[in-house]
């Protein structure tokens, strides 16, 4: 990141935390210069972003003031779901998410997609280009059932960033990061066993555990702090828990990272009870913070935790690459890939190893990581503008996810049917839940912001939450987030 941006991003967060109040003045462009050591001309283009954001706004002959019209936006209330085992349900609802998410029409809001049209990523559509074009019949052959030896090696580097240290031994390709956990999940748990959850979490894994017959215990989650360790000991306690499974990092759909601190209580709860944690790590590289979160994993001495990642999120879904180290349970998590997909595709292995290995993806998610949080802010700063005052919304530490807590009488169901009217498709906060709850919440991907459209479609969310007067009352078994 550049120095005018890295100095933007700190002001952008002091005003955030509340040290520069609306309307407040800003530091002096002379004075910012010489306490962190840059030129003039970097602080004003650093404010110039501010700018931009809508954060901070130019006086004449007086320099720059906080936004006096900014209102500070809440935080998501603290979850509060009913912490016994339950069945997983919602499948209809992520099918409709699915196959609306597939409309070329449609402003897709509510899709995992990342920004697959960086120009950081023109070496791999490159790679993948040359490796087809050298007629390699090894991109056409089975690979080993862990995985393209190469790709395994630049895995086992990057996992260095997180202080893991991997061998390529340790790991194990798998088609994308939803084969990795449900491998995971397969491998350590039977019919009929129970899984902790963090709750909302993310709707795949929940569909997982539902074709795998597992029952899901929601765990209370904070929207800074992430998962209650205090409600899941009490679960461990009181319930035969098989697995913890968390999103410590850059959490999806809620954005909290998790302190050091608490991800090591959370392991030291884990060897307690002798409970192995599966770790999804997917969007752990978009962190906008430097250096990226530790991983649990790299606190891990005995292989409890089973890492769990992809390069979905950050270069492109379609590749299907993903990786999984599984620690003690490697030959459970081999046969399960053996008895589900098989080797992975060898191509895109090839493409991506290429990619790394040439020194591509670390520029790559450097671009991304600022445009992302930038796009947050911006986001963020229009739905403070239009939607109603006594909307929440969290506060991404990575990635390009949003979450939006709604008043209890907005059913974001019927919210969603009227927007796809209008070609936008949001997600419904009922299916990052077992059993339905967060039914007045949804969750907005804003990686690609094209800032006329966007702004637009939330201003018209915005206008379908007050004019389609959605209650639950039409839906008297909805639960709302508490």
């Amino acid at each position: 990141m550049t120095l005018y941006l890295n100095l933007a991003t700190l002001l952008g967060q002091r005003i955030e935390t509340g040290l520069y109040l609306p309307g407040q003045r800003l530091p002096s462009v002379r004075t910012l210069s010489l306490e962190h050591g840059v030129s003039l001309s970097t602080v004003q283009q650093a404010y110039r972003v501010l700018e931009d954001l809508g954060l901070a706004v130019p006086r004449p002959k007086s320099g720059y003031f906080v936004s006096p019209t900014r209102r500070q936006m809440l935080l998501p209330a603290s979850s509060r779901p009913a912490q016994r085992p339950v069945e997983v349900c919602q499948w209809d609802q992520v099918l409709e998410l699915m196959r609306t998410s597939s409309r070329p029409d449609t402003l897709q809001l509510g899709s995992g997609t990342p920004d697959i049209a960086a120009v950081t990523l023109k070496p791999l559509f490159s790679a993948l280009n040359q490796i087809s074009r050298r007629h390699d019949l090894a991109m056409l052959r089975y690979d080993n059932i862990q995985g393209l030896l190469e790709l395994r090696q630049q895995v086992a580097r990057l996992a260095l960033d997180s202080g893991c240290r991997l061998l390529p031994e340790d790991i194990v390709i798998t088609t994308g990061c939803h084969e990795a956990l449900s491998a995971a999940v397969r491998a350590l748990c039977k019919p009929g066993e129970i899984m902790a959850v963090e709750s909302p979490g993310f709707h795949g894994i929940m569909q997982t555990l539902k074709g795998a017959n597992v029952q899901a215990i929601e765990i209370p989650t904070d929207p800074v702090t992430g998962i209650s360790l205090e409600a899941l000991e009490l679960a461990l306690e009181q319930w035969p828990v098989r697995a913890i499974l968390v999103t410590p990092s850059c959490n999806n759909p809620i954005g909290f990272t998790m302190p050091d601190e608490r991800k090591q209580r959370l392991l030291r709860l884990a060897q307690r009870f002798d409970t192995p944690i599966i770790e999804d790590d997917i969007y752990g590289d978009l962190a906008y913070g430097y250096p990226r979160p530790s991983s649990i994993k790299s606190m891990d001495k005995e292989g409890r935790v089973l890492l769990c990642s992809s390069f979905s999120k950050t270069l492109a879904p379609g590749l299907r690459v993903g990786w999984i180290a599984p620690g003690r349970y490697l030959e459970q998590v081999l046969h399960m890939k053996y008895i589900g997909t098989g080797a992975t595709a060898t191509h895109t292995q090839m493409a991506v190893a290429e990619f790394i290995a040439k020194g591509f993806y670390q520029p790559h998610l450097r671009r991304v990581r600022g445009q992302y949080q930038r796009n947050r802010d911006r986001v963020i700063r229009w739905i403070s503008q239009y939607f109603p005052e006594d909307t929440r919304v969290s506060q991404p530490q990575g990635g390009f996810m949003l979450w939006v807590e709604l008043s209890e009488s907005v059913d974001t169901l019927r919210l969603n049917r009227l927007l796809t009217e209008s070609s936008i498709q949001i997600a419904v906060g009922s299916i990052f839940s077992a059993v339905g709850k967060y039914r007045n919440c949804l969750r907005i991907n804003y990686a690609c912001v094209e800032s006329a459209a966007m702004e637009e479609a939330i201003r018209c969310i915005a206008q379908s939450l007050n004019s389609a007067q959605t209650v639950h009352n039409c839906h008297p078994t909805s639960q709302s987030s508490g």
